[in-house]
Parts: structure tokens; C-alpha cells; sequence
């Protein structure tokens, strides 16, 4: 092992772990996953807390998670990849939605920077019949609603901004809005979580409502 290529070295670490602790032999995808979870938080919190020492570290235990399931997937017996397969799938896809780095195309602003990479991603994503395609619906329901809203955007199909909802100011006033309307939830002996999940599945019907029209 070397340090002259550090990711390499981490893959042949990855490799070696995977082929020899006994632990991690038994360790499938969906085991995993809660590693995953656990791991994408520290790295938010770290971020959140400005702690170099801290992101340089998290960053390293999630890239691991990245690793981990490569070499899982490299011993699949039907259709095996490695990390390097993952990293090569990766470059394509962001040469591809680069273009005005890559190619030809002009990108002045981020905005137009937005477009060149709607249109690629469109691009790829031929098959999909919606625009909910391709949303993970086990984010939180917060992440998931805040993605949910501006799909339905996209085609005309957004719930009332205003709705019943105070109208906060500020990003501080919506956290407080938020952190209110949850101590109102526990008072009321409801659960947030699943009544904003319970809500979204609506705003989903009505989202596959506009589209059939």
C-alpha cells in the first residue's frame, strides 16, 4: 500500500477490510444503510458547527460508506462494478451535465448553469414518466417536502405559498414558525412528521393529477 495515491490506498484498505474481517464479510447494501444515514448527519453537523477538523474527519467515515458498498457490489455474482466503475459512471455524468466547462456551451451565470444541467439531466432521465420520478421518499419529511413543492412547481402544480401558515420574514422566523407549529403538534399529541408525510402524499396525487390532464 502506498500513499502516493491516498483514495487508491483507501480503496485497498476498503478491500482488504471487506476481504478479511470477519464482520464485514457478513455486512450486505441494506445493512449498511443506516451507517449511511448516520454518517450523512455527522458530516451536516460538522458543516453546521464549522469545525475544520471535524468535516476533514466526516468527510472520510462517509467516503468509507462510498467504498463499503463498492466492495460489496464488487463480489455481486450477476452484475458486479467496484469503486472504480462508480467513479468512472461519475465522471461521465458530470462531464456530461458540464458542458459550458467540458464543451462548447456558454454558462455566464448560474442560472445558466442551471439550464445546461436541467437539460442534461433530462437528457438521461428519457424513461421517466413524472416529475416525482426519481425522489427519494425516505429523506426527511422536511427535505422531502421542500423537493416535493418544487417539482409540483415546475409544472403549475405548487400548494399555496400562503396556506394557514404564519408568513415568516426571514429564514430565522421560519425556523421559529417551524419549531412553533412542532411544540403545537406534541401539544396537540400529534405527530409532524407523519401528518407533513400524510400531506405530501396529497400534494403527490395531485401532481399525477395535473400531468394526466
Amino acid at each position: 500500500m502506498t500513499d502516493a495515491d491516498p483514495l487508491r490506498a483507501a480503496a485497498d484498505t476498503m478491500r482488504a477490510v471487506r476481504e478479511r474481517c470477519v464482520w464485514s464479510q457478513q455486512i450486505t447494501h441494506r445493512d449498511l444503510v443506516p451507517y449511511l444515514i448516520e454518517e450523512s448527519h455527522e458530516v451536516i453537523d460538522a458543516v453546521e458547527s464549522g469545525s475544520r477538523g471535524d468535516l476533514r474527519e466526516e468527510l472520510g467515515d462517509l467516503l468509507w460508506q462510498v467504498l463499503f458498498h463498492s466492495a460489496i457490489a464488487a463480489q455481486d455474482p450477476d452484475d458486479p462494478f467496484d469503486i472504480d466503475d462508480v467513479a468512472e459512471t461519475l465522471t461521465e455524468k458530470m462531464v456530461r451535465r458540464h458542458p459550458h466547462v467540458f464543451g462548447d456551451a456558454i454558462a455566464r451565470t448560474p442560472e445558466e448553469v442551471l439550464v445546461h444541467w436541467n437539460a442534461a439531466k433530462a437528457a438521461e432521465k428519457r424513461t421517466r414518466t413524472s416529475v416525482l420520478d426519481g425522489v427519494p421518499r425516505g429523506m426527511p419529511a422536511l427535505a422531502l417536502a421542500q423537493k416535493l413543492v418544487g417539482r409540483a412547481a415546475s409544472i403549475g402544480a405548487a400548494p399555496d405559498a400562503e396556506g394557514d401558515a404564519a408568513s415568516p420574514a426571514s429564514e430565522a422566523e421560519l425556523g421559529d414558525a417551524l419549531l412553533a407549529l412542532v411544540a403545537q403538534a406534541r401539544e396537540n399529541g400529534w405527530d409532524a412528521e407523519r401528518a407533513l408525510r400524510e400531506r405530501l402524499r396529497g400534494l403527490e396525487d395531485d401532481v399525477r393529477t395535473a400531468e394526466s390532464r
